[in-house]
């Protein structure tokens, strides 16, 4: 008997820390927001692969925009559908922070330095610039509950 309870103890603990730790993780889902309108704009997931974080376009909230193409984008990335395209890479694990990696704009087609971090559970601050930190701008975006 006290070894069920053990389990079931030690079950219920594990559990809650796999929870109290995705809660601190930037990994999931999250819902950008236009700078301009205020307005949803899409769903990213953020994923780790390798030891790197990437964020890829899984959603296209704007019912006009579902079908848009990154016409100003170069490279691999020329004339591709913004739905699954892969716009962050290669960020690393710096303290709080994820840093390192770049973001695409696919709106203008260009690619920003960037880094991430949580401003609380559920709302993660990102800022892309050129160069250093205070040429850039900062975004706010929002997770996605389950």
């Amino acid at each position: 008997m006290k070894n069920w309870i053990l389990t079931i103890g030690v079950f219920f603990l594990t559990l809650g820390t796999i929870q109290s730790q995705s809660v601190k993780s930037v990994i999931g889902k999250w819902k950008t927001i236009d700078d301009e309108t205020g307005q949803a704009k899409s769903i990213v997931e953020i994923y780790e692969k390798s030891g790197m974080l990437y964020g890829k376009v899984v959603a296209i909230l704007r019912a006009d925009h579902k079908k848009d193409i990154c016409t100003e984008c170069d490279g691999a990335e020329k004339n591709k559908p913004i739905l699954g395209m892969v716009i962050i890479n290669g960020l690393k694990k710096e303290g709080d922070e994820y840093s390192g990696g770049t973001i695409l704009d696919p709106t203008n087609g260009k690619k920003y330095k960037c880094y991430i971090t949580l401003d609380s559970p559920d709302k993660l601050k990102l800022r892309g610039f050129v160069g250093i930190s205070i040429m850039g701008r900062t975004q706010y975006w929002t997770r996605v509950k389950k």
